[in-house]
């Protein structure tokens, strides 16, 4: 019988208690002082500078970003990058509305007057009645939202302005097939940026900072929206210039900006209604992406099968034998060849084999019928171009 698992995992943040039961604690230890950790679990730590232990086999984001991740590094040693992607897309979408009806009917500013009255005064109706008047806001329904990227949260963006009667223009260059399917048939094309900016009242952005949406709004193409209009940015910080927006709201082409990430550039300015980074921030989502990440954890640890990470193709092999062997390794030619040559020379039979790669990086599942020696480990290991090997007897 084979031998029971056992793996370090590393968590350095507070992770859901739903999530770290997904580990069992009969295989999996848990806790922030792991020396030789075989996983890592984040949430918001930054990893950048931070040695990262050789014993590293994977880290995992208990979210959809992985810009506090060194994703680069970790895929030069063949270490995956797991994430969550649509575990919390529930939860920016309700802040996403929530940010769209503060604007509209201006309810910060309104709250803000409530909080100046004085309780004792005997004429507080009529001050009330009074002062609402220069909070006088507009309904949803009817106007047009524009959606900058129509992945999980933008897609559910749309489909719920769609159903508060708005009209919904969307675009996405990379959309996927899946994303598309998932897309409400209400939802009308641009063409570009510049085409939801200039003709919608709200736009929301949704799409990862990357070099290429780095200011993707900013002084070339916010004159473009109405001079009432609303921008939100519940994606990533720098996808929006903010100089560029409080210029925009100064010179009045832009009515708000709604966002999640406060900072000093935008602090307290009239026209900015910022958000202390909430897009994930519910019991609902921090269960649902720990869960999430958890289960791909530990379907990697143990079966060698990937989900969901962000620097690896998608492999997904059923256990054929109990002996499997995983291998990450530059997509280059003959690493298949190679890799079957050195399991013959060993004496190995191949039960079943698949390969996939993505960009420059492929990934290896081996099933074989007979265990493996560590000779035969070292002579993959010895393979130009190969990243990480790892072994992986049926569990108990």
């Amino acid at each position: 019988m084979a031998e029971a698992v056992s793996f370090g995992v590393l968590v350095l943040n507070q992770i859901s208690k739903a999530g770290l039961e997904r580990l069992p604690a009969g295989r999996y230890l848990t806790g922030k002082d792991i020396a030789e950790p075989d996983a890592i679990l984040v949430r918001s730590a930054d990893l950048h500078g931070r040695e990262i232990p050789a014993s590293v086999q994977a880290v995992a984001r208990a979210g959809a970003g992985t810009n506090n991740i060194p994703v680069p590094a970790l895929s030069a040693r063949g270490v995956p990058v797991f994430n969550a992607p649509g575990g919390n897309a529930n939860a920016v979408k309700e802040l996403v509305l929530a940010g769209m009806l503060m604007a509209a009917r201006r309810l910060g500013q309104a709250q803000r007057f409530v909080d100046t009255l004085d309780a004792a005064g005997g004429d507080l109706e009529k001050v009330v009645e009074e002062g609402k008047k220069a909070f006088a806001g507009f309904e949803l329904c009817h106007q047009t939202l524009g959606v900058i990227g129509l992945g999980k949260v933008g897609a559910l963006v749309a489909d719920a302005a769609i159903k508060l009667g708005m009209h919904v223009t969307g675009y996405d260059p990379d959309i996927t097939v899946e994303a598309a399917w998932s897309l409400p048939s209400q939802v009308q094309r641009a063409t570009s940026v510049e085409d939801v900016l200039k003709h919608c009242l709200f736009v929301t952005l949704h799409v990862p900072l990357v070099p290429a949406t780095r200011h993707l709004v900013g002084a070339k193409n916010l004159p473009l929206m109405q001079a009432d209009g609303v921008l939100l940015n519940f994606s990533r910080e720098g996808v929006v210039d903010d100089a560029a927006v409080l210029a925009a709201l100064d010179a009045k082409q832009l009515g708000h900006y709604v966002c999640d990430f406060p900072n000093a550039t935008i602090l307290r300015h009239p026209g900015v209604i910022a958000l202390p980074h909430l897009g994930a921030s519910t019991r609902e989502a921090e269960d649902n992406c720990a869960v999430m990440v958890a289960d791909q954890l530990r379907d990697y640890l143990e079966h060698g099968n990937i989900r969901n990470a962000v620097n690896f193709p998608d492999v997904r092999m059923g256990r054929g034998t109990s002996w499997r062997v995983a291998i990450a390794n530059a997509n280059v030619p003959n690493m298949l060849g190679q890799i079957s040559t050195a399991m013959a020379q060993a004496g190995l039979n191949i039960h079943n084999m698949v390969n996939k790669s993505r960009g420059e990086m492929a990934y290896t599942l081996v099933d074989v019928d007979s265990p493996v020696g560590e000779p035969v480990l070292a002579a993959l290991r010895a393979i130009e171009g190969v990243l990480s090997v790892r072994y992986l007897p049926q569990p108990a």
